[in-house]
């Protein structure tokens, strides 16, 4: 059952990220942030009664449970904005793989705070992050003469930034927060934090705030409600089956969000950054074993 989970949680972020370009592109990142998180949030008020209730939120457990939660949410949210300003500016068959290969940083994380790494994984780790190498070098060169290439360049950027912030977030919620918290209430709380911290964004920007009008409302209504049962489904997973397991599971959302990008964007990739791809999620794999 997790190992199912963390399919379902792979299709549907890559479903997410790859309306996520659309929205970007027409209201921008913090406002297309803020329509997700926030329609996430309520989706997920409404159902929270028959997803398990409050769990440790309301159990008696103090401000604990509330801090770790907070502390997810904020990550996320910082991690949102990037993972979206990347999809906005940069080729998502290029920025979608980069972003995917947290879990090599996640598995580094852990064994900084004393885990055990296989020689296996080890070697996952090398080919994920040497496919990133490969990919945000090719890129460059692919654009180096081309004075579109600065702006591809800047998404490959943000989209290793999300990485990072990724990574961070996903240990911190299978080894600390979780457990803590609670699954589908460790969602909710990054729904609520997101939500908050996205208006505040939007408010400092001096960016109009309306209810998304016309395609965007469904836009949005889509990637609030894909990208919550994503979470849910990871968070669920994490509690079946190992962390590491999990997160490379759900990070093919990367391969997902390629596939869409070239069967509906036609979007060109060389041979180059294939083989980069190609070699991170090759890592990927190594890391699940």
């Amino acid at each position: 059952m997790g190992i199912l989970l963390g399919l379902l949680t792979a299709l549907a972020w890559g479903g997410a990220d790859f309306i996520a370009r659309f929205a970007t592109q027409r209201v921008g990142t913090l406002r297309t942030m803020l329509y997700m998180q926030s329609i996430g949030f309520v989706l997920l008020t409404i159902f929270l009664p028959w997803l398990g209730g409050w769990g440790h939120l309301a159990d008696g457990s103090g401000w604990r449970p509330w801090a770790w939660g907070l502390l997810a949410g904020g990550i996320n949210a910082i991690a949102t904005l990037t993972f979206y300003r990347a999809f906005e500016i940069g080729k998502l068959a290029i920025v979608a793989p980069v972003s995917a290969s947290y879990p090599a940083l996640t598995l580094l994380i852990s064994w900084m705070s004393g885990e055990h790494l296989t020689l296996v994984r080890v070697a996952g780790i090398i080919l994920t992050l040497a496919g990133v190498v490969v990919v945000a070098g090719a890129e460059h060169v692919a654009t180096g003469n081309d004075p579109g290439g600065q702006k591809s360049s800047r998404g490959l950027g943000w989209a290793a930034a999300a990485a990072i912030l990724f990574a961070l977030l996903f240990w911190l919620l299978g080894a600390r927060i979780i457990p803590r918290v609670g699954a589908v209430q460790t969602v909710w709380m990054i729904r609520l934090t997101s939500s908050v911290l996205g208006l505040a964004a939007v408010v400092i920007a001096k960016q109009p705030i309306r209810l998304p009008r016309g395609n965007v409302r469904w836009m949005a209504l889509g990637m609030g409600a894909m990208d919550t049962a994503a979470f849910v489904f990871s968070n669920r997973g994490m509690q079946m089956e190992q962390i590491a397991v999990i997160s490379v599971l759900g990070s093919l959302y990367g391969a997902v969000t390629v596939a869409l990008a070239a069967i509906f964007l036609h979007e060109r990739i060389s041979r180059l950054q294939l083989a980069g791809i190609v070699t991170i999620f090759a890592g990927i794999l190594l890391i699940s074993r």
